[in-house]
């Protein structure tokens, strides 16, 4: 059996900001790298076979910090962009508040494509990682969306991630 240590990444400017960023490439804030420190520290004495990073800078640099604390440099990372936050199209960029209430622009990334990619990552990690512990760092509705899948639920029956946050999943 795989464990999964799905991790959404530390808190972010446009995490604050209340800005849609989407697939842009985010920095963190000093808060959300002290979020990852606190979970690396929390993690050290976890077992850790591979760790994956979506291959956007937010999801990198938090998974940077807590492969740092096991020893891992950062080239040994897995980057995969099946692990990317959905795609917002005209939506990217914008203040959150503002969108409320507003058609949706056809450029967004489908919920049933955004699942699909989230089967195509469980899958990946079934089949390079068996029976090893993959810690794994993510975005707030990809990550939704993998365990939508992983428990066969609706994504609105899935409570989101706060920063920083570990979910463990048995693939």
């Amino acid at each position: 059996m795989t464990t999964l240590l799905l991790v959404r990444h530390g808190e972010t400017v446009d995490n604050v900001r209340q800005i849609m960023q989407g697939q842009t490439q985010g920095k963190l804030t000093p808060n959300g790298i002290e979020q990852a420190r606190a979970l690396a520290a929390e993690l050290k004495d976890t077992p850790i076979d591979v760790f994956v990073s979506s291959d956007l800078k937010r999801a990198f640099d938090t998974c940077v910090i807590l492969a740092a604390a096991h020893g891992v440099a950062p080239d040994a990372i897995v980057q995969t962009k099946l692990l990317r936050e959905r795609d917002w199209g005209g939506f990217t960029g914008r203040y959150i508040p503002d969108l409320k209430g507003e058609p949706w622009p056809d450029d967004i990334e489908t919920m049933d494509d955004l699942k699909a990619r989230a089967a195509r990552f469980i899958e990946f990690i079934r089949r390079s990682y068996p029976g090893k512990t993959v810690l794994a760092v993510g975005h707030g509705i990809i990550n939704k969306a993998i365990q939508s899948v992983y428990y066969d639920k609706p994504t609105n029956k899935i409570v989101p991630m706060k920063n920083a946050e570990v979910r463990v999943l048995e693939l």
